[in-house]
């Protein structure tokens, strides 16, 4: 088992701001662990000299900012970028086999946010292809014969491997909320386009979000408070919670493992004082499916039309085939499939408001990492979320009969990502340990 809990990363920031842990010894620390762990989890792109530069970036950073009361929030927090991000110096793959200068663009805008409130880009993370299901060599720190999920394979190993604090992932179906359960980490996916995509080779710009992974919720909120656009901070503490479990066709894909332990979660949240009750939604769940999946297609064969006409044979089969079949489907189609996204937005707003609920309560993924890494596992608990635009939390909530983790899904009204976290916050000590 190679995943860590690490230092508290908040304490190590204030460290590193205060200037009782230096940088340079920061980076020692993290190339020891690195070296040890990283040959078995593989969640990084190989990176020669990768520690030279770091610590010249260090060096660079540190002269910038001599007096430690001027520090930014996030001096040497170290950031691990999935592999469809730009990022200055380094070359983007998409995690396939295309010429990186084919696929060369500025830096992502979230990157460069970061860079500039003190952060430094230990390198990228790996990806499946183009952030689809071909997948990558990174296995799941918890018990290596396992996939880690995807598509942001390195990005959720590389956190729950303590190898960085924090790294970015994407999201098109359940590439951050999947990865996270099987992982044990923390993974936020905003309301959509409450992050700016800017930089980021897309998937599906219908349906894509910009997400991340942490083990610590403290670090995350303080994060996404930078990163979601229009963020408001909270006046007040908000009220306890009140939860509504998604019933019928959808919460049916969990498995009886899965099933049985979110109904454990349920009753523990109930005898802490929460108000939970089943909304039947969703009834036509494969419908919503099949048209979030017609949707990513037909917007992977535009993204990839010219790339794809002169390097087909480069592609993955899975890619490849998803492309294929994108390319059948007409605009009219297409069109019609996104403005279903806002239909089924409405409808799940909508229920939360004839019920007098806060938050949807659900589990992030049909149950433990499957064996293999062949396949990066179902994303079907996330893909309503992801289709409606809501802003998730997945949440480690313990461990399957196999030791591997298990995780939990809350989602917010659209635009209520602060509440989200505030919300999360309360809740967090009743899940955490399953």
């Amino acid at each position: 088992m190679l995943a860590q809990k690490p230092t508290n990363p908040n304490a190590v920031l204030a460290a590193l701001r205060a200037g009782d842990l230096q940088l340079m010894d920061y980076i020692d620390q993290l190339q020891a662990h690195f070296e040890q762990v990283e040959p078995q989890v593989q969640a990084f792109m190989a990176e020669p000299g990768r520690f030279d530069r770091l610590r010249q970036q260090a060096a660079e950073l540190a002269a910038r900012y001599p007096t430690t009361s001027e520090r930014p929030p996030f001096y040497g927090l170290m950031l691990g970028v999935k592999d469809i991000f730009h990022v200055e110096g380094l070359p983007t793959t998409g995690g396939s086999q295309l010429p990186p200068e084919t696929l060369a663009g500025p830096e992502a805008a979230v990157v460069t946010r970061l860079r500039e409130l003190g952060a430094l880009v230990f390198g990228k993370t790996v990806t499946t292809e183009f952030a689809y299901f071909g997948p990558g060599p990174t296995r799941n720190p918890h018990n290596p014969a396992h996939t880690p999920g995807g598509s942001s394979s390195g990005s959720a190993a590389a956190v729950a491997a303590g190898l960085v604090p924090f790294a970015f992932g994407t999201q098109t179906i359940g590439s951050v909320s999947r990865p996270a359960a099987f992982c044990g980490v923390i993974g936020f996916k905003p309301t959509f386009e409450a992050i700016p995509r800017d930089g980021v080779i897309p998937l599906s710009p219908s349906l894509d979000h910009i997400g991340f992974f942490t083990q610590d919720l403290t670090l995350a909120r303080e994060i996404a408070s930078h990163l979601v656009t229009e963020w408001l901070p909270l006046r007040e503490a908000p009220h306890h919670p009140r939860l509504g479990i998604p019933t019928g066709p959808y919460l049916e894909h969990a498995n009886p493992e899965m099933r049985a332990h979110f109904d454990h979660l349920c009753q523990k949240l109930q005898a802490a004082g929460y108000e939970i009750q089943p909304i039947p939604t969703m009834a036509d769940y494969e419908e919503i499916r099949a048209r979030h999946n017609r949707l990513l297609a037909a917007d992977a064969a535009r993204v990839h039309a010219d790339w794809f006409s002169q390097h087909a044979d480069r592609y993955h089969p899975k890619t490849a085939e998803l492309i294929r079949h994108g390319q059948t489907i007409s605009a009219d189609q297409r069109e019609d499939d996104r403005l279903g996204r806002v239909t089924l937005r409405n409808r799940l707003m909508n229920r939360m408001i004839q019920h007098e609920f806060d938050l949807w309560l659900s589990p992030a993924a049909p149950g433990p990492a499957p064996a293999g890494l062949e396949s990066t596992g179902d994303p079907v608990m996330n893909l309503p979320w992801t289709h409606s635009g809501l802003p998730t939390l997945a949440l480690p909530a313990g461990t399957a009969a196999n030791g591997l983790p298990l995780g939990l899904q809350l989602a917010a009204a659209g635009g209520q990502d602060e509440r989200l976290f505030a919300w999360a916050t309360q809740l967090w000590p009743h899940i955490r340990q399953g």
